[in-house]
């Protein structure tokens, strides 16, 4: 009967550290999403595009992707996604104080679609990176958001 109970503990004990470490993975990867998701807004650079551009989507979801969405005053709307398990490496192109990001995939992992587009026909093809115009960003926030995605994309995988 002792042995019973010592393997019912272990059992429980064992089950019990299971469920905590699944909810504390999502936790993690929710917190790599939002850090992702802000440091690209917060250097996100309207300047260049003021005159043309409306609004901007700039997301990173629960699932991994990475979607950017541009709304243009004349109506035109282009539309940038990739999964972040499909990002390789990114490189900044800058000048004094602006920049263009981009995030570069395995392959030709970006969907790239515009529409509404009055002076040509609709678009629908495919890239192998992402460009993203960012202001005073630093070689650490750089560092820290290639780190930050390989970090995500260890837990996307590993919950696969």
């Amino acid at each position: 009967m002792k042995k019973f109970t010592l393997n019912l503990k272990i059992c429980i004990t064992l089950t019990m550290c299971s469920i905590f470490m699944a909810f504390s993975n999502i936790k993690l990867l929710d917190e790599q999403i939002t850090y992702i998701q802000q440091l690209l807004v917060n250097h996100y650079n309207e300047e260049p595009e003021i005159s043309q551009i409306k609004h901007y989507e700039l997301n990173v979801t629960n699932s991994g992707f990475c979607r950017y969405k541009r709304f243009f005053k004349s109506g035109k709307i282009e539309y940038f996604s990739f999964n972040l398990i499909k990002f390789r490496d990114l490189d900044y192109q800058k000048t004094d104080t602006t920049g263009a990001l981009f995030l570069y995939t395995k392959g030709d992992d970006v969907i790239v679609q515009t529409y509404s587009d009055r002076s040509e026909e609709d678009v629908d093809s495919m890239a192998d990176y992402m460009s993203i115009p960012v202001k005073n960003i630093e070689a650490n926030d750089l560092t820290e958001l290639t780190e930050a995605i390989k970090k995500m994309n260890a837990r996307l995988l590993a919950r696969k």
